[in-house]
């Protein structure tokens, strides 16, 4: 299977949260943070629909303790499907 790049997860992201009315893709910084002030401000709703969308259209999965660390950004989300595709 390809690679996903980074840009296709931040298209996804947008897509699974409903937030491509509030936000174009060039302002979600891939390296940035996602959740909290400093971030997008997502929330844990917010991580429950990503990981939904991630299952769905990627079969990856992301379980509850690596989470944090998953979705800490679009980059380290891309990393995750990438290292856990079949």
């Amino acid at each position: 299977m390809a690679e996903v790049s980074p840009e296709e997860v931040r298209e996804l992201l947008l897509e699974a949260l409903n937030l491509g009315e509030q936000y174009e893709p060039s302002e979600v910084p891939l390296d940035g943070q996602l959740f909290g002030d400093d971030g997008l401000g997502l929330d844990s709703l917010d991580a429950l629909q990503l990981a939904v969308a991630l299952e769905e259209h990627y079969q990856v999965t992301v379980n509850k303790d690596d989470g944090p660390t998953v979705f800490r950004s679009v980059q380290t989300i891309a990393q995750h499907i990438n290292a856990h595709q079949t």
